[in-house]
């Protein structure tokens, strides 16, 4: 292990932050998956693994509710030339049918496009099976695993893990979307599934608690009003009890008491302000501030929770700049101090 420099400059030496640790030395792995081939408003997320890996060094590494937050062994695994490759393909065929469905319905895109839609799905569920059988060998290693995408779809394959690693187990969703539609577009693991295909095939998740949600279907509404295993804070019951006195400290208390011990954070970067992110692949206006996030999560861990993996999603580096991939860094930063408190305090 290289010598490390906290209060230097940040070299650019291959790993996240450019912290000096292996897979082997690290607690926390992040698996980088640069894939957006359901994204069918703004394309871009597939290049966040990258861009957030450059602009990570550009951090400092005090951390106000960790104490030498330096010291966390984090390692991200290279970025998949091979999946970028077959993603860039995926998006070529994926934009024709999506273009050609918002022009003449979906029934008819789908007689026309249906190989096109076929060859998707089975490399997303290749992406799935991989993702899902390299987290259970973490796993299985006493890691802690993470993923950093590309759109929100890409962490199934790590919950399905978690899901035959635990008995039971919550997930804490920061995002503007529900992400409840049923293989929407036709995609079965469309980036507004994720969390449909979660309820679906992850039994032992007794309780997915969603926050920050302002942009969603009726029959989303529904599922969540109906279902006993979702608890859904929107924005504007958030805001509107804001304007009328109660505090965000309430209200974090309130939504982490429906979790069980043991979290899973879902991250979805729309989840912030969009000037925060304003390149994501879906912006809505409303959200939060990223402190507001950082205080939930480690609310989370001083709860007495354990944190047992998390994703990042949706961020997208935009033509110029790095604005987008700087937050997205310092988001990814909060997941990790947060993950590292929660581990420390677990330990034994």
């Amino acid at each position: 292990m290289s010598e490390f420099d906290p209060n230097g400059v940040g070299i650019a030496n291959g790993n996240i932050f450019g912290f000096p640790y292996t897979e082997n030395e690290a607690d926390i792995v992040i698996v980088p998956i640069p894939w957006d081939a359901t994204a069918s408003y703004g394309k871009g997320t597939s290049n966040g693994p990258e861009a957030i890996l450059e602009a990570s060094t550009q951090l400092d590494f005090f951390h106000p509710d960790l104490e030498r937050a330096y010291d966390t062994k984090v390692y991200m695994s290279p970025i998949s030339e091979e999946w970028k490759d077959i993603n860039a393909h995926c998006c070529e065929k994926g934009m024709e049918y999506i273009q050609y469905l918002e022009s003449n319905g979906e029934e008819k895109a789908r007689l026309k496009y249906q190989t096109v839609l076929d060859e998707i799905n089975a490399a997303h569920e290749a992406l799935r099976a991989n993702l899902k059988e390299r987290c259970l060998a973490l796993l299985k290693q006493g890691k802690i695993p993470a993923v950093l995408g590309g759109e929100h779809s890409t962490p199934l394959g790590l919950i399905e893990a978690l899901n035959e690693t635990y008995e039971d187990f919550g997930i804490l969703q920061i995002d503007a979307h529900a992400d409840l539609r049923d293989a929407y577009e036709g995609f079965a693991q469309s980036h507004a599934s994720i969390m449909f295909n979660v309820l679906k095939h992850a039994q032992n998740m007794s309780k997915l608690v969603q926050v920050g949600i302002r942009d969603v279907s009726e029959r989303e509404v529904f599922l969540s009003r109906d279902s006993t295993r979702v608890q859904t804070y929107y924005d504007w019951n958030i805001k509107n009890e804001q304007y009328t006195g109660r505090t965000w400290s309430d209200q974090v208390s309130e939504l982490i008491q429906d979790l069980p011990m043991n979290v899973y954070v879902s991250f979805d970067i729309d989840g912030l302000k969009p000037e925060l992110c304003p390149h994501t692949g879906t912006p809505v206006a409303g959200g939060f501030e990223l402190q507001e996030v950082s205080y939930m999560l480690f609310a989370l861990v001083e709860s007495g929770r354990k944190i047992i993996g998390f994703d990042l999603n949706e961020v997208a580096p935009g033509p110029e700049g790095d604005w987008d991939a700087n937050v997205g860094a310092r988001a990814l930063w909060q997941l990790v101090c947060a993950c590292e408190k929660s581990r420390r305090n677990h330990l034994g």
